[in-house]
């Protein structure tokens, strides 16, 4: 017969359960206190998403209320603040024009040519001269940019003029090679800049749909041009019962966006 376990044996089995019973609840509480803790991250993580929209909405400026609005008689519109040398800005620019030809849309478009540019500037002063030359049937201005975003990685300060000099003459239009003898188009550019440093722009292409609206929330910025489309679709619903020029909405969804 084999001997049963000695009384200081039993003892610490007993010991050590208690130890490994002590053992497994802290893991646990410390398990539980973690999760309890990434909880409390996400919760706040959500507030402060929640509290950087509201201070958003409540950061519009009457700068950005005054300066992104549809033209008179229109309830909805794109505005659009370009460098003719961005990248990005041409990227951005067949999905605009889509966007106008799809929905009948004014799109605004404010120069906002950026430093490290080079030529940005000058082919901005050919766009305002080009804006007084242009009609509703032929909109030379908007052809022209266009023209130079095709054209743009091509395009240096040293032979600018030769591809104006080309759209010129495939659009018969005269183009005097000193396009702004007293500096109004420039000037002009100027102006669009200062707008888009009074409405906060940051960089570009920097869209926004604007309305008509008076209240709550009359423009968005175009974040994301995936929902550009969602975006205008959303604009007319809301000021369909504003006085004005209605806007064209159609379910032939318009092809994909291009992606920013």
């Amino acid at each position: 017969m084999l001997p049963g376990p000695s009384g200081k044996m039993l003892g610490r089995v007993a010991v050590g359960r208690q130890h490994l019973g002590a053992e497994y609840l802290h893991l646990m509480n410390t398990r539980t206190l973690s999760m309890n803790n990434k909880t409390l991250l996400r919760i706040a993580f959500l507030l402060l998403l929640a509290l950087v929209a509201t201070l958003a909405l409540r950061a519009q400026t009457p700068s950005q209320i005054n300066i992104l609005r549809p033209p008179a008689g229109a309830k909805v519109a794109l505005v659009e603040f370009a460098d003719l040398q961005c990248p990005d800005c041409a990227r951005a620019a067949m999905l605009i024009e889509e966007a106008s030809k799809a929905y009948n849309l004014p799109v605004v478009i404010y120069d906002f040519p950026l430093p490290q540019h080079p030529w940005s500037f000058e082919a901005a002063v050919i766009a305002h001269y080009l804006k007084t030359k242009s009609t509703p049937k032929n909109p030379l201005d908007i052809k022209y940019r266009l023209y130079i975003y095709e054209n743009q990685p091509a395009i240096t300060p040293q032979n600018l003029r030769s591809y104006v000099d080309k759209f010129a003459k495939a659009n018969n239009v005269a183009i005097p090679f000193v396009v702004d003898p007293q500096g109004k188009f420039a000037a002009e550019v100027r102006k669009d800049k200062d707008k888009g440093i009074a409405a906060n722009v940051q960089h570009t292409p920097t869209l926004y749909v604007v309305t008509a609206k008076t209240s709550g929330t009359p423009f968005v910025e175009v974040v994301d041009r995936n929902n550009l489309f969602n975006m205008i679709d959303q604009a007319i619903a809301e000021t369909k019962n504003l006085p004005g020029k209605t806007e064209t909405t159609t379910t032939a969804k318009k092809s994909a966006p291009a992606k920013k």
